[in-house]
């Protein structure tokens, strides 16, 4: 999997977290590390968060304002959603996307004149298992352009790719706490459409010990939306169910809120199956759930406390993707020098 082993010791809410939460920023040889989570549920960045969504119009959108402007065309950040597709350069969506992620990343760093200038190195991950057959094809995916200029709340961005890493989802969330790590531990990073797992030994990643499975929160989703219909005929809407999966509160009349929170503990169940399946033991180590889905498993699921930790930043990847590009870039660039 071509690990670098680090050995060390859009919402009101969410903006006030990002201006509350210390975060450090990274820059190399004069580029600004750019750290973009390209979920399939939500975009990530170190102090960004918005639903993995995009729709293009040929004129400016009336009703919204989260939208870019970019090559004559505008993009409606959050309309619609999108599919499932393992191959994330398919189409220009998460194209996009990332672009929207850069310089909402870029407003919450404070540039916010009307025309704005950066140089960045972008941070990016991919599953687990996928990273070695898809690293090179979404680096050059990310890279297409030199340069681009996109427009942003009128304002302009002005952006210049210094390079583009593609690193691990899942273990690139801990690379900077890997001393806390004591004993043998289960990353369980659980997002809107994969399950990363990843077993550590004392903080070293065990190469042999990762998988990625088809088992994120987009799969409870289908679970709700199927039990409920079944049952009772009636199709809850696809905002509702999301809102019960982000937030863990089932406000719906019975017996629509039983079967809610069946589909939800029957999904949760079979991630603990999916864990034993690989060879995960409460008695014997540790499990780190993340993820959006890691709130599901802490309010659903049956588990050992004194053996289960959860992680609920859903921005870890993406401020792990910072820290850990800049790591890797120092690395090559003492290399360099000798």
């Amino acid at each position: 999997m071509d690990f670098f082993i680090l050995v060390t010791g859009t919402d009101a809410g969410e903006r006030e977290d990002y201006m509350t939460e210390k975060i450090r920023e990274y820059s190399m040889n004069g580029a600004l590390i750019i750290g973009v989570d390209n979920g399939y549920g939500n975009m990530k960045t170190a102090r960004r968060c918005f639903k993995t969504a995009i729709a293009k119009y040929d004129s400016a959108p009336v009703l919204s304002r989260d939208y870019i402007e970019y090559d004559g065309g505008y993009y409606v950040i959050g309309e619609g959603r999108k599919g499932f597709v393992a191959d994330k350069q398919t189409d220009d969506d998460n194209y996009m996307l990332t672009l929207a992620a850069i310089v909402k990343e870029l407003e919450a760093r404070g540039m916010t004149d009307s025309v704005n200038r950066a140089r960045i190195h972008l941070a990016v991950g991919l599953p687990l298992k996928w990273v070695q057959a898809q690293r090179e094809d979404f680096k050059r995916y990310m890279l297409r352009n030199s340069s681009v200029e996109v427009g942003y709340k009128d304002r302009l961005y002005c952006i210049e790719f210094a390079g583009c890493t593609v690193m691990p989802q899942c273990y690139s969330a801990v690379t900077e706490n890997l001393k806390d790590f004591a004993g043998v531990t289960l990353l369980a990073d659980i997002g809107n459409g994969t399950m990363n797992l990843m077993y550590l030994n004392n903080g070293r990643p065990m190469e042999s010990k990762a998988w990625t499975e088809k088992l994120g929160v987009f799969q409870c989703f289908q679970k709700i939306h199927n039990m409920v219909q079944d049952k009772t005929g009636d199709n809850l809407m696809d905002d509702v169910i999301d809102n019960i999966l982000r937030s863990g509160k089932i406000e719906l009349p019975d017996p629509h809120a039983s079967l809610v929170e069946k589909a939800i503990c029957d999904y949760v169940e079979e991630i603990f199956q999916k864990l034993r399946d690989h060879e995960y033991n409460e008695k014997l180590m540790k499990v780190y759930f993340m993820g959006g889905g890691a709130r599901l498993v802490e309010q659903f699921g049956s588990y050992n406390p004194d053996t289960t930790i959860f992680n609920h930043d859903i921005r870890a990847n993406a401020k792990g993707y910072e820290y850990y590009c800049y790591m890797l870039l120092r690395h090559q660039e003492r290399a360099g020098r000798r």
